[in-house]
């Protein structure tokens, strides 16, 4: 990608284009990530990098499982996502069922969408996890800090963070 072809912002020149489209096979590697989420010894080390969400449907009432990346941060675990529709099946006032390390727990849960709170918090995540940041088109600055100006286009093209205390 060029430079010439992302614009300047407040915050400097993005070095990307922003959040990648969904690859074909992701539906495939999510179900088998799912699989191996559930399995004893294989989800203690995968697992201190994906979690599942288990939502329902608000109208059709189906049960989705949804593997993501997360980070642990001063007790808590961030998950960047983007606003994907599944996101909107997480109620207010009611804890999320989430899966980590093989063990399925309750979450309270907080949903960042405000630009200052992705911003701030995408950053933690994009320094803890540099697959996660490539995925949601955040580059890095020569120091290895995230581009400031990357994570305020991710927030700009839709990233929320979700911040989950584990019951």
């Amino acid at each position: 990608m060029s430079s010439e072809s992302t614009p300047a912002t407040a915050y400097g020149r993005p070095t990307t284009t922003g959040p990648q489209p969904l690859a074909s096979y992701q539906g495939a590697l999510n179900g088998v990530m799912k699989v191996l989420l559930r399995v004893p010894v294989i989800s203690r080390g995968i697992g201190s990098r994906l979690l599942t969400f288990t939502v329902v449907g608000r109208k059709s009432g189906k049960t989705y499982v949804i593997p993501v990346a997360y980070t642990r941060h001063e007790g808590k675990l961030l998950v960047g996502t983007r606003l994907w529709p599944w996101t909107k099946n997480l109620r207010p006032g009611e804890p999320a069922t989430v899966r980590v390390k093989g063990r399925q727990r309750l979450a309270d849960w907080e949903l960042f969408t405000d630009e200052q709170g992705v911003v701030e918090l995408f950053g933690v995540i994009a320094r803890d996890n540099h697959t996660n940041a490539k995925f949601n088109g955040i580059g890095f600055e020569p120091d290895g800090s995230p581009s400031l100006a990357d994570l305020h286009q991710a927030w700009a093209k839709g990233c929320a963070v979700i911040r989950l205390t584990l019951r």
